[in-house]
This record gives C-alpha cells, structure tokens and sequence, in this order.
C-alpha cells in the first residue's frame, strides 16, 4: 500500500511542477513588444498570463478562448466604440481582472455585453470599472463563475434603451459578490439561476430593479443594498429562496416597494431593513413562507398581503413610523402574525411581560378604502378618517376579522 501512496504523492508534485514550468507570462501593450491584446492571446498557451499594461485600445471583439489569467495594469482601457462586444470570454478557467472598458454595441438581439461569459466553467471576473455599456457582465450557461468587486455605471433613463448591470442566465453555484451597480435597467438580474450567493454588493438608482429574479431556485443574497431603485426589487416565480440582511431604502414611486414577492414558495426573508419605501414588502401568490425579525420602517405601507397568499408566518419584527403597517384586498386571511412590535399598538400590559394583554388588528379601516379607491388618499390625517379607524378598532366590522397579532410586543425587538 505505501509504495501506491508514494508513486501518486511523487506524479502529483510532478504534474505541479510541469504547469509551473510550461506556463508563462506575456506583456503586451503600447510599450511592449506585443502591442495587441488579441495578439496576446492569440500566442498564449493555456493557463498562461497576460499582462496589459496602462493604454488606450480599440481592439473590437476580444475574444479568450482557452484557459488564461488576464491583468490590467493601472486599469488600460477597452472601448468598444459602440459598436462591439468588447470581451467574449469561450472557455473555462478565465481570470480577468484590473480593466476599464467603456463603450459596449448595443443591440436587442445579441445583447452585447462589456463582458460575456458563453458556456463557461470556474470564470473570474473582478476588480473591473465598466462605463456607459449596454449589459455589463452577462452570463450565460456558466457554472461555478464568481463576479466579485466590479463597478458598473450607466446613465440609462428608459428601460427599453439599455441593459442590465449583471446579467446571468441559466446558470449554477455563481457567487456575485462586492460589486457596485448604479444606471442599468435591473442592477442584478437572475433568471433560470439556481444555488446561487448575491452577497454585498450595493444597488442603486436603477430604472426598473435593483435586484430581479426569475424561475431561480435555491439561492440566497445576503447584506447587499437596494437604494432608490425605478421599482426596487422583485423575486418572482422561484422557489426556497434565502433573504438574509439586506437594505432596501428609499424605493418611492406610484408603483414601486422595497421588494416585490410573486409566486413564491418555502423562502426566509430574516434580518432585513425596509426603509421609506412606498410599499415595504408586497406579496402575492407567497406561500409557506418566513418572514421575520425585519425592520419596516418610514414606509408608506410596511407590508401589502394580497388575498391569493397563505401561510406567511410573520413574527418577531418591528413596524416602526409606517403610514400603513399593513394592507390586503381581502377579507379571507390565511396568514399568521405573532410577536411583533408595533409601534400603534395602544393596549395594555398589565402583568408587565413585555406581551400586549389584547390582540392588536394591524389593517386600518382607511387603509381598506384606499385600495378600493385610491383617490380617498387625500383625505388622510381628517378627523374623519380618525374617527373611522377608531370606531373600527372597537367593533370590528369591515377588516380582517383573522388578521390580528394575537401577542404583540410592547416593547421594541433590539435586531
């Protein structure tokens, strides 16, 4: 037995070996002898490294085709001139990092990208600034590929006249992490994703969405921020997915939320912060679902229950300076709240537990008309409508009979 282990220990410091010695690494650049990166690459072996140092390039379509490490020294740049594709990464084990690239083609059927991953294992994409380009990186069909410590920046104002920030689609096991995405029509956009980390990266003043979901199982995304976002975010169609200590603020519009759940199964939305968002959590077609220890606060709805969602357990958060704290559309609730604190609970404690001795109804009879008649918006804040809200506390009438926290907490949750 021990001369087998010695022979694989001997072939596998051999095999290090002979990849260190045949690998190699290229300069190219204006001060180089290679001037041309696709002459670089061209030349290049696989897992050598290309280095290209600090320029200006117009090299069209820059095509990686084999296995190869490519730095950027001092961010050179590639402009596509709006004509181009600027980097099509066809091959596994890509590492890119260190570039400025500006300038992408733009058009509806290829989506051409500053960077796009076609049919890709264990790509690297880091460390990049991508300017004024129609997609940022797009992946499709890639699996186990990292896009980390990126800033993309647009300047899009219609959603139809440019792309999305980072794009994947039909992908596995990518972990999208540290980047900086601001001006694309959806600063993360997933669909056909599955087992996949979105993890802190910072999201904001997108035209549509910060962060977008589509039929993308298994996922999580975890301490990212979504600011001031057309619509803010919306998971849709997806299955057990994991939303742990995110920011979603400053969301405000006719139609917009901090985030948007639809046909939505077995997820966790735990740890987050919704602040002065229109709507801070709307849901519909949610099932089997946590949501727990959030913050809503400064919001003109903290959550919007539609009647087509059932067994969302609410527990444990705090409903603080909301406008509304809850609204829904109908009057059948399958839902559970328990443990909250809400900051408009006016009932007692008497036993000093830190639990509300009567159950709190968190839906005002206001709140009602409004989603019947918008219009009535403008008679928030009248004696009249306070005087509604009150009577329909004390004789409950027209509000959910079922939706009540029958343990409201009188004192705020320290999250």
């Amino acid at each position: 037995m021990k001369p087998i282990i010695i022979r694989l220990i001997f072939f596998s410091i051999l095999f290090s070996k002979s990849f260190t010695v045949f690998s190699k690494t290229i300069y190219a650049g204006k001060n180089q002898k290679i001037k041309s990166i696709n002459q670089a690459i061209s030349i290049a072996t696989a897992y050598d490294s290309i280095i290209i140092t600090e320029g200006k390039y117009f090299e069209k379509n820059i095509i990686i085709n084999k296995p190869l490490v490519l730095i950027g020294k001092n961010f050179p740049l590639l402009d596509g001139e709006k004509k181009y594709e600027i980097v099509s990464i066809k091959s596994n084990e890509v590492i890119f990092t260190g570039f400025k690239l500006q300038n992408s083609g733009k058009a509806t059927m290829t989506d051409p990208a500053a960077i796009k991953v076609y049919n890709s294992k264990k790509v690297i994409i880091s460390g990049n600034i991508i300017l004024n380009s129609y997609f940022g990186i797009y992946i499709q069909y890639g699996i186990d590929c990292k896009i980390k410590d990126n800033k993309i920046i647009a300047h899009g104002t219609d959603e139809q006249q440019i792309g999305n920030a980072i794009h994947c689609w039909k992908s596995d096991s990518l972990i999208i992490s540290g980047n900086y995405t601001k001006g694309h029509r959806d600063g993360i956009y997933f669909e056909f994703v599955t087992n996949s980390v979105i993890w802190r990266n910072i999201s904001k003043k997108n035209v549509r969405y910060g962060l977008h979901f589509m039929f993308s199982h298994n996922d999580s995304y975890i301490s990212n921020v979504f600011e001031n976002n057309g619509a803010g975010v919306a998971v849709m169609f997806t299955n057990n997915v994991k939303m742990y200590n995110n920011f979603f603020i400053y969301n405000w519009g006719d139609a917009a939320y901090g985030i948007l759940l639809k046909e939505i199964s077995d997820s966790y939305i735990v740890g987050n912060h919704f602040s002065s968002n229109t709507v801070g959590i709307y849901l519909e077609g949610v099932s089997r679902s946590v949501i727990e220890k959030n913050i809503f606060e400064k919001n003109g709805w903290a959550l919007k229950i539609q009647a087509s969602c059932m067994e969302a357990n609410i527990n444990f958060n705090n409903f603080i300076g909301n406008t509304f704290d809850v609204g829904t559309n109908g009057t059948l609730v399958m839902n559970n709240f328990n443990s909250n604190y809400w900051d408009k609970y006016e009932g007692y404690d008497l036993n000093r537990n830190g639990i509300g001795d009567v159950p709190y109804r968190p839906i005002s009879l206001f709140s009602m008309i409004i989603e019947k008649n918008q219009p009535a918006l403008i008679l928030f804040r009248s004696i009249m409508v306070t005087l509604l809200d009150k009577s329909e506390k004390l004789i409950p009438s027209l509000t959910p009979e079922n939706l009540k926290d029958e343990k409201p907490l009188t004192r705020k949750i320290n999250l």
